[in-house]
């Protein structure tokens, strides 16, 4: 059974900074492809960052240079650094696995106050 459990969510003011982590169990982080994405009120949910299992990284335009994705192999957890946090980035941040399937976690809410 594939559980991705993320934490790590709050408030934080704008300029701020927080780290989310996806505690993973059933699959291996290190041969996956896992991504994060986020989903503001009334808005779809997009994706915000990627890592493959040879470590190539990809962001959205809008995270650029502000945010970083990584992951430790010994704790089968992925994370995401967000620095200079902006209201924009408000939303309900998921990690997800691609394979065999897609798995969702069941998300974590983000707040940034101006």
């Amino acid at each position: 059974q594939v559980q991705l459990v993320e934490s790590g969510g709050g408030l934080v003011q704008a300029g701020g900074s927080l780290r989310l982590s996806c505690a993973a169990s059933g699959i291996i982080v290190s041969r996956n492809l896992m991504d994060w994405y986020r989903q503001a009120p009334g808005k779809q949910r997009e994706l915000v960052a990627l890592i493959t299992s040879d470590s190539t990284t990809n962001y959205a335009d809008s995270v650029k240079g502000r945010f970083t994705i990584s992951r430790d192999n010994a704790k089968n957890t992925v994370y995401l650094q967000m620095d200079s946090l902006k209201p924009e980035d408000t939303a309900v941040y998921y990690c997800s696995a691609r394979f065999p399937k897609v798995y969702w976690g069941q998300g974590t809410q983000v707040t940034v106050s101006s």
